[in-house]
C-alpha cells in the first residue's frame, strides 16, 4: 500500500509536539508527500505554516495518521477516524505505550522503512455504548479500551445487574464494572484484576470494580456478545476509555457491543507485543 497523503494528530493541548511535528513535516516535504496537520493542532502549535483540515476532512483524504503524543492520543484519534478505516502509525512522546510504539529517536528511520513498504499492520475493534432510558436512547460514545459503569459518591456503592446476550450474569454490589476489549484488557481492567487478553482474540471481558462480594470475578466471552448493564439504585456513570462521560440514572441499561469497522493499526518491522508487555510490566526484571 502506498501513502500518498499523510495527517498529523498531535497531544490535544500540548505545544511541545510542535518539535516532532517540524521533523515529520520535513521528512515527508523531502518525498514529495501531502501533509495534512489536524486543525486542534495547528492551534496548539502555532506557527507550523502546514496545511490543516478538520478530522473529517483527514480521515476522508488521508491515506495514513501519524499520532503524536501517547495512547490516550491515539485512543481520540481512534474513536473520530475508525469510520474511514485510515491506518495509524503512534508516535511515542512520552514512556512506551501499548499502542504508541515508536520512538522520536528513532522516528525518521522507521517512517522512511514504514513508507518504503516494510511494515505490519493489525486491526483492533471498537465498543459501542448506547444508555437506554425509559425505552428511549438518551446517550450513546464508543471505546477501543473500555466502557465503565461506576459510581459518582465517594462513600456508596452502585447496585448494578450484568447481562450478556439476554442471559444473568450476576447481580453486583460494587464501586462499578468494567468492560474492556483486548486492547483495553491492559488499561483499567487489568488494575481491576482483569486478565490480559492477546489482541487478535475475539473476545471482551467484565471486570467488577471492588465488588462487595469477592465471589463476583472477572469473566471473558465472546467479542460478538451484546452486554447489558442494568443501574439499580443511585446515580452512576457511564466513561468511555477515560475521555467520555455520560451520567446515569436509576434504571438506566447501558448496552455496549462491538461496532464494525475495526481500527487499522501500523507498526514498524519486527513489532512484538509480549515485548512490549514484558517492557511495560517489568517482566524483563
Amino acid at each position: 500500500m502506498s501513502f500518498a497523503t499523510i495527517g498529523i494528530i498531535g497531544k490535544h493541548g500540548d505545544p511541545a509536539v510542535g518539535e516532532t511535528i517540524a521533523r515529520l513535516a520535513a521528512l515527508l516535504a523531502g518525498r514529495d508527500l501531502r501533509l495534512l496537520l489536524d486543525e486542534a493542532t495547528a492551534e496548539t502549535c502555532p506557527g507550523l505554516e502546514l496545511e490543516t483540515a478538520d478530522r473529517e476532512a483527514l480521515g476522508r483524504a488521508c491515506d495514513l495518521v501519524l499520532i503524536v503524543g501517547g495512547d490516550g492520543t491515539l485512543l481520540h484519534a481512534a474513536r473520530s477516524l475508525v469510520e474511514h478505516e485510515v491506518p495509524l502509525l503512534g508516535i511515542n512522546l512520552g514512556r512506551r505505550g501499548f499502542l504508541v510504539d515508536v520512538s522520536p529517536a528513532e522516528m525518521e528511520a522507521t517512517l522512511d522503512r514504514i513508507l518504503d513498504g516494510a511494515y505490519e499492520e493489525e486491526r483492533r475493534f471498537l465498543l459501542a455504548a448506547e444508555v437506554v432510558r425509559d425505552g428511549e436512547r438518551v446517550g450513546a460514545a464508543r471505546a477501543l479500551n473500555d466502557v465503565v459503569v461506576h459510581k459518582l459518591d465517594v462513600a456508596r456503592m452502585i447496585e448494578t445487574e450484568a447481562h450478556v446476550d439476554g442471559r444473568h450474569l450476576y447481580t453486583l454490589r460494587s464501586d462499578g464494572l468494567i468492560v474492556a476489549t483486548p486492547t483495553g484488557s491492559t488499561a483499567y481492567a487489568l488494575s481491576g484484576g482483569g486478565p490480559i487478553l492477546e489482541p487478535s482474540l475475539d473476545a471482551l471481558v467484565l471486570v467488577p470494580i471492588c465488588p462487595h462480594s469477592l465471589s463476583n470475578r472477572p469473566f471473558v466471552t465472546g467479542a460478538d456478545a451484546v452486554v447489558e448493564i442494568r443501574v439499580h439504585a443511585h446515580a452512576a456513570q457511564l466513561t468511555c476509555d477515560g475521555q467520555i462521560n455520560l451520567q446515569l440514572e436509576a434504571g438506566d441499561r447501558v448496552r455496549v457491543r462491538r461496532m464494525a469497522p475495526p481500527i487499522r493499526l501500523i507498526h514498524p518491522p519486527g513489532h512484538d507485543y509480549y515485548e512490549i508487555l514484558r517492557t511495560k510490566l517489568h517482566w524483563n526484571r
